[in-house]
């Protein structure tokens, strides 16, 4: 999988430049059958867009203590399985390819160009083609839902 990752910033005169221009090289091998690239990463809200890091280095987890973490993942046919709950909004967005949300007692098939919202469900994400599912996601961190705990 490749990524380009164009990141945007001022200059000392507050000029709008491109601060990064590269394929992402910020790769993670979460678990066998599924990649995934950090492209960005925010911490506190509102979002302070001032200052310049590369905050893609920041990310040390699925989602971030008052913050956002947004994401590309590569599901393989086949990949194994990770039932999880995050504490998180999770925006998605399949760019290619088709992928089984599961759910405790249901099951939706995504495809390319479809979208999600997961609210701190747990789910699993299982591909059963024979080709590769691409999904870029923004995860917010959010408050867990009343009684259930973050898991795997």
């Amino acid at each position: 999988m490749q990524v380009r990752r164009v990141v945007t910033g001022h200059d000392a005169d507050g000029k709008a430049v491109v601060k990064i221009d590269e394929m992402s090289r910020d790769i993670v091998n979460a678990r066998p059958g599924a990649i995934f690239m950090n492209i960005w990463s925010t911490s506190g809200f509102p979002i302070e867009n001032e200052s310049w890091r590369d905050e893609a280095k920041n990310i040390s987890g699925t989602t971030r203590a008052d913050g956002t973490v947004f994401r590309v993942i590569e599901f393989a046919p086949g990949v194994a399985p990770r039932n999880h709950r995050t504490n998180s909004i999770d925006y998605a967005v399949v760019l290619s390819g088709e992928i089984d949300m599961i759910l405790d007692d249901s099951t939706v098939t995504l495809r390319a160009g479809d979208v999600m919202v997961q609210r701190g469900t747990i789910h699993d994400w299982v591909n059963r083609s024979d080709r590769p599912c691409v999904i870029a996601f923004v995860l917010i961190d959010a408050t867990p839902v009343a009684g259930l705990k973050a898991q795997g």
